[in-house]
């Protein structure tokens, strides 16, 4: 049993129910409460307010703002929330991001069961986690940052790419973020520029190449 997380409140987001279930039962063996759950960035931060967890374990792909943006605004709101980023992805570009707006952990979502507990019990004893399997990666790419020009983007428009690049409509992207559809067509006209591609097309094989989404 992973003493870190004994009596520990856990609020799980995540948009698969089945996920959800698999992270629930597993941190209440290990003797974790989950006191809540959410299916989207901003029910997770919502959420946060009314239960104020110990840990937040939140996935990067969600419908919605996504779990970057929603903890961009859960970090404005509560500087001291800790949280563990998950993503189904391999890639190297969203754990530096996550880290850098302030993510305690990240954890790709391949990692074994053992392994998300460790995860999640170093989260809740206020010491940072990162999946070991991306360790080397991710220490490189803080590094050469100019290596990839995906790192050349602000973060809003990380996330409007990452929305854009799976196959959503500027104005879905606008409506998501509370944006204009105008100002999100600036930020695409800036990511264009910035990645040197002319379409929907090739945002999306920019993403893939980068491990950001599945082909």
């Amino acid at each position: 049993m992973n003493s870190n997380l004994q009596g520990k409140r856990i609020l799980l987001a995540d948009d698969h129910a089945v996920v959800r279930l698999g992270f629930r039962m597993l941190l209440e063996g290990a003797g974790a409460t989950v006191v809540a759950e959410a299916d989207s960035g901003e029910s997770a931060v919502r959420i946060y307010a009314e239960t104020n967890p110990d840990v937040v374990v939140m996935d990067v792909s969600m419908p919605g703002i996504g779990g970057l943006a929603a903890l961009e605004r859960l970090l404005a709101w509560e500087p001291k929330a800790r949280v563990l980023i998950l993503s189904a992805h391999n890639d190297d570009i969203v754990p530096v991001r996550a880290l850098r707006l302030g993510a305690c952990g990240y954890l790709c979502k391949r990692a074994a069961p053992e392994e998300f507990l460790r995860a999640v019990g170093q989260v809740a004893g206020n010491r940072r986690y990162l999946d070991p399997e991306l360790a080397q990666s991710v220490a490189l790419a803080q590094l050469s940052c100019s290596a990839n020009p995906v790192e050349a983007l602000t973060e809003k428009e990380l996330a409007v790419f990452l929305k854009l690049a799976e196959g959503r409509s500027v104005n879905d992207v606008a409506a998501d973020f509370c944006l204009s559809p105008s100002t999100v067509g600036t930020h695409l006209y800036h990511i264009k520029q910035k990645l040197n591609v002319q379409n929907a097309a090739e945002l999306t094989l920019v993403a893939v190449r980068n491990g950001l989404i599945e082909a």
